[in-house]
């Protein structure tokens, strides 16, 4: 029983730590949803809902903000998405999003108007505008 107790604690800690942001240039005004974002970043789309071209940005592998956003919002755990991403490049059908840090991914993100990112929630900056919490 404190086996449980103690895991359900560590499995919301680490919910509640983990707050991802999805951002875009400041000047974007597209509602952008979760099926656009699952979309966008598994390559099935590759503009906004408006039309403007989209340019997908990843944060580094191995951080916990990206396997969270892999899992939340695109349903797959990272060996998953490095498959299918595996499988759309040995294709020649697709190229996965351009992986960052997340000083350099506000960095783009603030710099063009075409780029959407996702980072931690408490490193959001000004510069940026955020779409979507997860």
């Amino acid at each position: 029983m404190k086996l449980l107790f103690f895991a359900t604690i560590l499995f919301f800690s680490a919910e509640a730590f983990t707050d991802i942001a999805v951002i875009v240039h400041p000047t974007n005004n597209n509602v952008i949803e979760v099926s656009d974002l699952k979309n966008l970043y598994l390559g099935k789309k590759r503009t906004f809902p408006d039309g403007t071209p989209a340019i997908t940005l990843s944060l580094q592998e191995g951080l916990e903000s990206n396997s969270y956003f892999n899992q939340t919002v695109l349903e797959k755990s990272d060996s998953q998405l490095k498959a299918y991403w595996s499988k759309l490049i040995f294709t020649g059908k697709g190229t996965p999003s351009k992986q960052v840090s997340q000083d350099e991914l506000i960095n783009l993100v603030a710099s063009n108007p075409n780029t959407i990112g996702y980072i931690d929630s408490s490193v959001v900056t000004d510069s940026v505008k955020v779409v979507n919490k997860f």
